[in-house]
């Protein structure tokens, strides 16, 4: 194991605490910890593109970020409506 690997998996331990306020917390909040673990899980597949020296995790990693960003989007204008 490389420096990388360890790195992701250490991005991937981080990912606990906001998916316990997502699964717990009043909707503002868990929606913050959404957009915080999605960054989180982007910045790990890149991570894990360099330590495995694989580029299409790099790939998915990019699509990732912008998909979750309109889907971050959209569940705020579908929260809108019902708060």
């Amino acid at each position: 194991m490389n420096l990388w690997l360890w790195c992701a998996a250490a991005l991937m331990l981080a990912l606990v605490p906001c998916l316990l306020v997502a699964a717990r917390a009043a909707h503002e909040d868990a929606l913050l910890a959404l957009q915080l673990a999605s960054t989180v899980t982007t910045v790990a597949l890149l991570a894990l593109s360099q330590g495995l020296v694989r580029p299409v995790y790099g790939t998915l990693a990019l699509t990732l970020s912008i998909l979750s960003f309109v889907g971050s989007l959209t569940f705020i204008r579908f929260m809108e409506r019902h708060v």
